[in-house]
């Protein structure tokens, strides 16, 4: 340690909190105020003789997902300027404060950003933060409460804006695909396609990968659902665990009812030293890599995002190691398709006896907005100080399978002396124009969900056209329960259909096999 370069770049201190209504001991915390408590415990973390919070000259924040959408109004209201409404609450008065774009990628994106402008002297110390407290607006809610959670703080904020931009197409909107579940539905469908399985056998393997996840989460004093689960548990449709958009049972999918913060700290080696800050909390960032994704219609196979793949090969090629080298991992898990799209691309199997998940995973440690990975960046680094030398992936999934972010972290040194050695921007796949808004014909079903309804369940297909290949999304006529029934009784998958555009300029199907 002795010679490193004092502009080498390390995390030094992590921080989570979290409350559930339940504890005995809840306060309703606002987002600012957990995240300030995260970050207490982020400077504290780092065992600082001198003052760490005064040193930082950058607070860069995670959106929360109530300020996540242009036109969001926070229910209870928000900070003008979260950065700098934790800053304050810690002792800080940074030069830089940032809103980071939408998108759980952002912990692990910011992480690479603030190493390299570490390395090049354009900062010294950093504090990532984020927080959400969806459960609690919605308890308070319940309860008719309305608490005041607005403030305004003076000083300048960096707002990135929404980074919204290529996660779905106006064709997907129009047909009813129009969040994460039904999305990642057709993402999951299209690897059963691809895999050959039955329905109710890629049910055992949703259900297999993620039990583990429970008993990881049911150890974990942040975990929102601190319950260990059976595999024919987590796929077993009840009253409690229904289908949200198949194959997806709701536990099944990422967990937003949380109150969880997280933060992180980081500094070069310089400042670290100058605070007296022990070498024993230092971990070192040693690869990291970020790509985006082609739109869900765009891509060639809608079963795999291998830009999210190339992001994870490439940090560890950067670490100049290989995913066997890994002792430990975190893996971005909103849905089963995240964690099995990086297994396949990195030659893994789901019952990898390292593990995949350092706190539980988003469905059962709670899925908190954006800032899910800055909760598995803050468990890596502790896991790492307590194995000295030993190596971690950490994968940030965000959008649609579309922004991705790669890290690989250890106690060893990490040589910042040439910063783009260490990171790398995967270039943007082609785009090769495979959609149709309208569309007529003979078809085959490439993938598909049935989205329940109270106003009647919705089959919503993505077929190519036999004639050309060309890609398209369509929904039964209204009222064609026919269809529906066909759909339940009978796989989907490959099957043939006829598709036209009706005069409000849908696409329509119905099966002919």
């Amino acid at each position: 340690m002795s010679t490193l370069d004092d502009r080498t770049p390390v995390l030094v201190g992590v921080g989570q909190a979290a409350e559930r209504p339940t504890d005995p001991d809840y306060q309703a915390l606002s987002p600012v105020a957990l995240g300030a408590e995260a970050a207490r415990r982020a400077l504290a973390d780092a065992g600082a003789g001198g003052d760490l919070a005064g040193a930082l000259d950058v607070v860069a924040a995670i959106r929360q997902f109530e300020i996540s959408t242009p036109g969001a109004r926070p229910p209870f209201g928000a900070s003008n300027n979260f950065p700098r409404s934790v800053a304050s609450r810690v002792g800080a008065d940074p030069r830089r404060a940032i809103l980071e774009i939408t998108g759980g990628q952002g912990p692990q994106r910011l992480v690479g950003e603030f190493c390299k402008a570490i390395a090049r002297g354009e900062a010294e110390a950093v504090l990532l933060v984020g927080s959400e407290a969806m459960s609690t607006v919605l308890h308070l809610q319940a309860k008719g409460e309305t608490p005041d959670w607005s403030e305004t703080v003076e000083g300048d904020l960096e707002d990135r804006g929404y980074g919204l931009e290529g996660m779905f197409t106006a064709s997907l909107l129009k047909h009813r695909i129009r969040g994460a579940i039904p999305a990642y539905a057709l993402f999951e469908t299209a690897r059963r396609g691809r895999l050959g399985k039955s329905r109710a056998d890629y049910a055992r393997d949703m259900g297999g990968l993620f039990a583990p996840f429970t008993d990881v989460a049911a150890a974990n004093p942040y975990s929102a659902a601190p319950t260990a689960r059976t595999a024919e548990e987590l796929i077993t449709v009840t009253e409690r665990n229904r289908i949200v958009a198949e194959p997806f049972t709701r536990m099944l999918v990422a967990r937003d009812q949380v109150n969880q913060a997280a933060a992180l700290v980081l500094t070069s080696v310089g400042k670290a030293r100058a605070l007296g800050i022990p070498q024993d909390k230092w971990v070192f960032l040693h690869g990291q890599a970020d790509a985006n994704e082609l739109t869900i219609m765009e891509r060639p196979d809608i079963s795999a995002s291998p830009q999210s793949i190339a992001a994870g090969l490439k940090a560890l090629a950067l670490a100049g190691k290989s995913q066997a080298d890994m002792a430990l991992f975190d893996l971005y898990s909103c849905f089963p398709i995240a964690v099995f799209n990086m297994l396949d691309g990195l030659g893994m199997a789901a019952n990898d006896p390292r593990g995949l998940t350092l706190t539980g995973g988003l469905p059962f440690f709670g899925g908190a907005g954006n800032n899910y990975s800055m909760h598995g960046i803050a468990e890596m680094v502790t896991r790492l100080r307590q194995r000295p030398g030993a190596f971690g992936l950490v994968g940030a999934n965000g959008g649609m399978l579309s922004k991705y972010s790669a890290g690989v972290y250890s106690t060893l040194p990490a040589d910042w002396t040439q910063p783009d050695q260490r990171l790398a921007k995967i270039a943007d796949a082609p785009v090769p124009g495979l959609e149709l808004d309208t569309a007529e014909g003979s078809a085959r079903v490439e993938t598909y969900t049935i989205i329940p309804h109270k106003d009647g369940d919705l089959v919503v297909v993505v077929g190519r056209l036999d004639v050309n290949g060309w890609r398209f999304v369509a929904n039964a006529k209204a009222g064609d329960q026919a269809t529906l029934e066909a759909a339940r009784a009978r796989d989907p998958l490959g099957r043939a259909i006829a598709v036209q555009t009706d005069a409000e300029g849908m696409n329509r199907f119905r099966f002919t096999d």
